[in-house]
């Protein structure tokens, strides 16, 4: 069962937190979400597109971006 406002862990929360919580990142999804088939080719997109990790820490992987965009509606 989720424990981190309904992420499944720590870092899925830590990664959608910034991802979701900054104009140019969201303005990063928008573009990759728009340009790519699926949305694990966004993901895969996106992470080109960032730094490591999260100014927390939280690394940026293929599992947090993608859990991110699950609900994706933009």
């Amino acid at each position: 069962m989720p424990k981190y406002q309904g992420h499944r862990n720590w870092n899925h929360w830590n990664v959608s937190l910034w991802l979701f919580n900054s104009e140019p990142m969201y303005r990063l999804i928008q573009l990759a979400v728009r340009q790519s088939a699926t949305l694990d080719a966004a993901a895969s997109w996106i992470l080109l597109n960032l730094p490591s990790e999260t100014a927390d820490g939280a690394p940026y992987s293929f599992a947090s971006v993608r859990a991110a965009l699950q609900h994706w509606e933009g």
